[in-house]
């Protein structure tokens, strides 16, 4: 399989992918600020979480299976299927008549945001020479800040003066903008050969991490519920790896994920995942609750963290070739612990500036890392491969924040039970469950007193995590810096070789 899209041709093929990640990446904030107005409408409170975890689950379920398909059938029709199946169920979300229908639709619109993300990251690493992939992964990243602030007021735009139904179809013209550009500038050259779908393979590895994600998520289901879905993740977890191991194309292959590389390289996406949703957990509540300060000053902090991450992105490419690729990914993770090192000083007479200077170096070095990681990866494996390795890591970041949201959750909880008597923290608990809660929490000096207590474990349990995540990242094999530069010289005489077929070609 080669890529045969000109120069030309490459910036309509990045719109197009653009697109479609911002059309995935903003389901998560403009849902959110809409669905008071439609549990309204549908009733049915009970079901709130699930409108958010279907999505997610799906999506998280489905990365390694689209990664996989992708290096079978090109990136483009696995592309354009899962774009189309995020826009079917956008569709029908709008016409739901009831929170079950609703849920059932966005599991159907997380099947389909599942491609997006790994294969618009393998479609980058397909075009672009090595150090010209920073820019354009800026470029990516930046659509996820502008979702993060659009989605919100464009959410509450719409439930004011329209019905909330556009929120979901809003996606239709985006998605089939998209989808136009991707038919007419994303060509591709695939061999033509009888592939074998793991079909049993993508069903256990479905069940068995979904049943893992629930058991995370649904900590508060009763005893006997969690024993189940415990038992079911094992059960169907052994059984797809002695699966895999024997199917003649696995959907997961385990001699891929089993490589140095990759699976160092995995291990500090999952830790890193882990301390990022730590920190954007717990942060906003600890400016708003301790530090007094408002909604938007709190949300200003986190912002410097979507500042911060497309910026190193974009100066990855510089700093490849003054240091090399992975002293860059080192760079990036001593940077990390760096930032969240930062939150261990606030206090709750700090300026929140404070708290925007940490989080701006923790999106930095997850910036620098999770483009390095990529594109260790991408250039470790060959052509045929890359669709599942790049999936492999967004799937350990998707896990890790996961695992790191219920591992911040509880660190909470045992802190406000620990610093507060069995009334205080009732009332900590009482207060954090109001609309105006955290403003009555910031004016109380007790409770808050004890919420600042209980929130500093979180900090210094996020500051554990992005150190673990510099020791694992320094695990990942180091190539002297010759060879980082011959391996920079050797991606771009296949691309400037590449490019010169297609110019002969064309």
């Amino acid at each position: 399989m080669v890529n045969i899209v000109t120069p030309q041709r490459r910036p309509f093929v990045v719109a197009s992918i653009m697109l479609a990640t911002f059309m995935a990446a903003i389901e998560g904030t403009i849902v959110a600020t809409a669905m008071p107005s439609i549990v309204g409408q549908l009733g049915g409170f009970t079901y709130y979480s699930w409108v958010f975890s279907a999505f997610l689950l799906a999506q998280a379920t489905t990365t390694v299976i689209y990664g996989k398909l992708a290096d079978l059938f090109g990136r483009k029709p696995t592309l354009i299927t899962g774009i189309v199946l995020l826009l079917i169920g956008s569709l029908l979300c709008g016409f739901a008549w009831s929170m079950s229908s609703l849920i059932a639709f966005r599991l159907l619109q997380g099947l389909g945001a599942g491609a997006i993300f790994p294969i618009t990251a393998t479609v980058i690493g397909d075009l672009y020479k090595l150090e010209e992939r920073g820019r354009v992964q800026g470029m990516m990243a930046s659509v996820w800040g502008i979702s993060a602030v659009l989605g919100p007021l464009a959410g509450g735009l719409i439930v004011d003066h329209f019905s909330w139904a556009w929120i979901f179809w809003i996606n239709l013209p985006i998605g089939a903008l998209a989808i136009t550009g991707l038919a007419l500038f994303l060509a591709e050259a695939v061999e033509s050969h009888r592939a074998r779908i793991d079909y049993l393979g993508a069903t256990l590895f479905c069940v068995s991490i979904g049943s893992l994600l629930l058991l995370l998520t649904e900590t508060d289901a009763g005893f006997r519920s969690l024993l189940a879905l415990a038992a079911v993740f094992l059960a169907t977890g052994a059984w797809f790896l002695v699966h895999e191991r024997r199917a003649p194309e696995p959907i997961v292959s385990i001699e891929l994920w089993a490589r140095r590389l990759v699976a160092t390289s995995n291990a500090s996406t999952l830790l890193a995942g882990m301390a990022l949703i730590g920190l954007t957990t717990v942060l906003p509540i600890y400016v708003q609750g301790v530090l007094g300060r408002s909604p938007i000053v709190a949300g200003f902090t986190l912002t410097s963290l979507v500042i911060g991450w497309p910026l190193a992105v974009m100066q990855s490419g510089r700093l490849y070739r003054a240091f090399g690729i992975r002293q860059t990914l080192r760079i990036g993770s001593a940077v990390f612990p760096i930032g969240a090192g930062f939150l261990l000083f606030l206090t709750p007479q700090s300026h929140p500036a404070l708290a925007a200077a940490g989080s701006f170096l923790m999106g930095s070095g997850m910036g620098l890392m999770s483009v390095t990681s990529i594109a260790l990866v991408q250039e470790s494996v060959e052509w045929s491969m890359r669709g599942s390795a790049t999936a492999s890591l967004l799937f350990a970041r998707s896990l890790g924040s996961t695992i790191g949201a219920t591992a911040v959750g509880a660190v909470l909880n045992i802190g406000v039970a620990h610093f507060g008597s069995g009334v205080l923290a009732a009332d900590v608990h009482k207060l954090l469950n109001e609309p105006t809660g955290l403003t009555q929490l910031s004016t109380n000096p007790t409770l808050r007193s004890i919420f600042d207590h209980a929130i500093r474990w979180s900090f210094l349990g996020v500051a554990v995590l992005a150190t673990l995540t510099l020791a694992a990242t320094w695990l990942i094999p180091v190539a002297s810096r010759s060879e980082d530069d011959a391996q920079l010289a050797a991606a771009n005489t296949v691309s400037r070789r590449a490019e010169r077929n297609i110019d002969t070609a064309a």
